[in-house]
């Protein structure tokens, strides 16, 4: 848990959170607290220098921690005893005289802090006598800051002490871990923990990140080796593009370290250092490909609301914007949790806000009377309030910082997650939502583990345990029913309409208007330009207002989010009688039929998970010119190629030697394919016809002239054909017997024109035959419903010529490559483009199984791409020229390529 992990860095019994908010910690020194009265008690301990007050920590735990506000220091003096050679000298003595003092964590017991009021005086000796006067010199100096009438003015004055002391000191180099270590890079930063910052210096060397703080607390150096660095975010922090937050883990959403830089190029010159340095050891993920990898179901929704968060520059170091997670269940009333019902859960698709229509009704009639900027919720989602108000068990410090050494009243505590779910219902005020710890495996702050006196209700009760559903025998039961819902089906099928509201297009705007998702314009990113307000103290009320109000996430996407793919098959039976509301994608555009991933699943999962292995067998130059398609009958024997030299051949692959050549006429042949009944195969010409030609009968059988322009692509499916042209139209044509010895030109029925804005180049059918994906030379992909045939999506994908494109084999993706070196994922359902490559060379071809592709480019190359790590896992040496054509058999784990070396290669999954 964040709040524990940042406290077992140091067993000290002072923390940061002593202080007040915004406060720094300068120095420490060892001195004696002296009592007044006649027996002058002397107590040991440290004296810390801080910017707003002065404590003192004894080293005996039975005493309290004393702290005195600076603004509340009438006098502050050096005493020096009288000289005397014949006397034992004593020791100098700071003394405070002040209207108020606070104790703390008397005994060692963390509870409500108690305030003394009334005029006292305070005497400190310093054991080392002669650093007295100055530390006198300094409190004097930030005592006239505290009582500077503005608060601007006392900022600037601890700002400009601060950059003086850090001036004045560096990193010190006799902390790196390797003699040979070359620095590359030394600043000053904070080190951000949850409501405080730490000042110091920040040191990069070729091997390691460090963090020296000023006051040496918790430690005296903090490294993080770099090769241990998994992931490294920019953070807006204070709404400045000012922090950086560093990771040696994949999937926890507690960091190692979070910096803030005083200059943005101070920050963003470590992190492209860092970044550059790690390029081979870690890959910078997008939220389109962290949303690829949740919707082919290898990241749980729990790991994807993670990374959202980290992407939308949230942190559990920053409490003004703390991951955010939604309330999934509804049912806190029932002896079971049945996550088979669908009354459940709460509806995903609404903010909590406008899940009470009786309230939301009132919100909204104050909505439409209020004058611009209007918003329909007063108090945000996610506030540091709200995070300390779900674990003040296990963070009563961070409680009583915020809350200047106060708990909350008793009753207004977390006392039930039933009374808190019914107040985010009904109350008038409350739309928060959960935290990630609801989700996790830490269930201490559900339980008064520390045996906190929290307070005593109005009826009686002290604070103690949070109060459970009935449908959780205890606090680890609850976190894991809890966890079983957040990754049940109907949530799975749903997420995606929270995410809209919280990082999505749904977030500002119409939409959110729409979807009743206002909240105060301070809120959103962008909201305010703080920078831009001359006035230094309504500068720093209005950020405060901002910090501790709550803020919205960075919209992360500005297009429906698509919907997770459900298995078919559920192994967790209670939540597979749950359907799901949305739309299809078309009629039928899921396969009724799953007869062709029964039969094939297997096959195709051995073959792919081999594909490393992929060996080379033979090569055969048997072209004149660059391949254009590759087409086999079923059993894999006897190969068929088309080539730029107009003609046809067919190869034997037992004999290994081509059999027949056929030409059609004198213009280049742009595709091929194999009808399945195994007897025909079918070219397209650039002289605007399609070729049938018989394999029993040795000749060509039919023609189709069906087009204005070059034929480029073909797919068939059951008696259609679908012809692709560069006169801007994809045809589908109903062919009956084509098998028959007829030549009537009656058997090819027109039966729809597709009409596009420019020339196709590529087309491609999903398995079931019921969508038909585009793509066109302006890099357009058009999705089109095969039983309508109207245009369910229109995405403008690529700058360039598309080459080639096809759905995953679940139908919910298409993949496509073109002219401008990037392979895109658009997702069927939203037609968003979810995954962006860049590849290093233009690709041509490929094959993928909805994860892995395997291509071919201008190189010759093969490359073997991990879509989900955006990654080539594999670069395998192939052709002299570009690869034009592939074609793959997941059942005879076989690989054709074709290329402009006039080529065609076996290649040999090895099992």
């Amino acid at each position: 848990m964040a709040f524990i992990r940042t406290q077992e860095r140091t067993k000290e019994r002072f923390s940061l959170l002593l202080l007040d908010l915004e406060e720094y910690y300068f120095e420490q020194h060892t001195a004696y607290h002296v009592t007044s009265d006649a027996k002058q008690r002397r107590t040991r301990g440290s004296l810390k220098v801080c910017s707003r007050s002065i404590i003192f920590d004894p080293e005996d735990l039975g005493e309290p921690i004393l702290k005195i506000p600076l603004r509340d220091c009438q006098k502050i003096k050096f005493e020096e005893t009288e000289k005397n050679p014949f006397i034992k000298p004593k020791p100098p003595v700071i003394s405070v005289s002040c209207k108020q003092v606070i104790f703390i964590k008397e005994s060692n017991i963390i509870a409500p802090y108690q305030n003394e009021r009334g005029p006292k005086t305070l005497n400190f000796e310093l054991e080392s006598w002669s650093k007295t006067e100055d530390v006198v010199q300094t409190f004097l100096q930030l005592h006239r800051a505290s009582c500077l009438e503005k608060l601007g003015d006392q900022t600037a004055m601890i700002a400009a002490n601060l950059q003086s002391r850090l001036a004045r000191t560096s990193f010190d180099k006799n902390c790196f871990q390797s003699v040979v270590e070359k620095p590359h890079m030394e600043c000053s930063a904070e080190m951000v923990l949850p409501l405080v910052c730490n000042p110091g210096h920040v040191c990069v060397t070729d091997q390691s990140l460090y963090f020296q703080p000023l006051n040496g607390y918790p430690e005296h150096v903090i490294q993080i080796k770099l090769h241990r660095i998994r992931r490294i975010y920019k953070r807006r922090h204070g709404l400045r593009p000012l922090g950086l937050e560093v990771f040696c883990t994949e999937n926890d959403f507690c960091s190692d370290i979070y910096l803030k830089f005083y200059l943005p190029t101070d920050r963003d010159d470590i992190y492209y250092y860092i970044a550059s340095f790690l390029e081979n050891h870690m890959t910078e993920h997008t939220a389109e490909s962290y949303m690829l990898q949740w919707q082919r179901g290898h990241l749980s929704n729990y790991q994807y609301l993670l990374h959202l968060n980290n992407l939308a520059d949230r942190s559990c170091n920053d409490l003004s914007q703390y991951p955010v997670f939604p309330w999934v269940v509804s049912d806190y009333t029932s002896s079971q949790l049945d996550l088979a019902n669908a009354a459940t859960f709460r509806d995903l698709s609404k903010p909590v806000g406008a899940l009470n229509k009786e309230r939301l009704d009132g919100l909204l009639a104050r909505y439409r009377g209020m004058p611009e900027p209007r918003f329909m919720y007063g108090s945000h989602y996610s506030s540091p309030g709200y995070i300390l108000f779900y674990l003040v068990r296990v963070a009563p410090e961070h409680m009583l910082c915020l809350q200047n050494g106060r708990y909350d009243h008793a009753d207004r505590m977390f006392n039930s997650i039933g009374d808190t779910w019914k107040n985010c219902l009904e109350g008038a005020t409350d739309f928060k939502e959960l935290i990630p710890e609801f989700y996790g495996n830490d269930s201490s702050f559900l339980e008064n583990g520390m045996k906190l006196d929290l307070g005593k209700r109005q009826n009686g009760a002290l604070v103690g345990d949070v109060l459970l559903p009935p449908w959780a025998s205890d606090a680890r039961d609850f976190l894991q029913k809890h966890k079983e819902a957040l990754e049940s089906q109907f949530v799975s099928e749903h997420l995606n309409e929270w995410i809209d509201l919280v990082f999505g297009f749904k977030q500002r705007g119409s939409e959110a208007v729409a979807a009743q998702n206002v909240f105060h314009p301070l809120t959103y990113e962008g909201g305010v330009d703080c920078d831009s307000i001359k006035d230094t103290d309504q500068r720093i009320a209005m950020l405060t207002q901002i910090l501790e109000f709550g803020q919205t996430p960075k919209q992360l996407f500005t297009s429906p989010h698509p919907q997770r793919i459900i298995p078919r098959f559920q192994n967790n039976t209670r939540s597979s009688s749950i359907s799901s509301p949305t739309s299809e994608l078309a009629p039928g555009s899921l396969c009724e039929d799953s007869s062709f991933e029964d039969l094939t699943e297997e096959s195709r999962k051995m073959a792919w998970a081999n594909m490393e292995s992929l060996e080379r067998i033979s090569s055969h130059k048997i072209h004149k010119e660059s391949v254009t398609g590759i087409a086999a009958t079923r059993d894999g024997a006897s190969i068929f190629s088309t080539s730029q030299d107009s003609t046809l051949k067919m190869f034997s692959k037992e004999l290994k030697e081509f059999q027949r050549s056929m030409s059609f006429s004198n213009m280049p042949l742009s595709s091929c394919l194999m009808l399945p009944e195994g007897k025909t195969a079918v070219c397209s010409s650039w002289d605007n016809n399609v070729y049938f030609y018989s394999i029993p009968y040795g000749r060509r059988q039919h023609t189709l002239m069906g087009h204005d322009d070059a034929v480029t692509k073909m797919c068939w499916f059951e008696d259609r054909l679908f012809t692709a042209s560069w006169d801007s139209t994809v045809k589908i044509w109903e062919c009956a017997s084509i098998s028959s010895s007829s030549h009537r030109r009656s058997q090819f029925e027109l039966l729809a024109e597709l009409e596009h804005d420019a020339g196709v180049n590529a087309v491609s059918m999903n398995p079931a035959g019921t969508l038909l994906v585009s793509g066109c030379k302006d890099g357009t992909v058009t999705i089109w419903d095969t039983s309508s045939y109207r245009s369910l999506q229109q995405v403008f994908c690529h700058t360039g010529t598309i080459h080639h494109l096809a759905f995953s084999p679940d139908s919910r993706h298409v993949l496509s490559v073109g002219a401008d070196s990037f392979m895109k994922v658009t997702d069927v359902q939203t037609g968003m483009v979810i995954s962006s490559v860049k590849a290093e060379e233009e690709q041509r071809c490929f094959c993928w199984d909805g994860n892995t592709v395997l291509c071919g480019g201008q190189s010759g190359d093969l490359l073997l791409w991990d879509l989900l790590s955006n990654t080539v896992t594999k670069r395998i040496p192939a052709h002299s020229g570009v690869v034009t054509a592939m074609w793959m058999n997941d059942l005879c784990n076989t690989v054709i390529t074709g290329g402009d070396d006039r080529q065609i290669i076996f290649w040999r999954l090895q099992s």
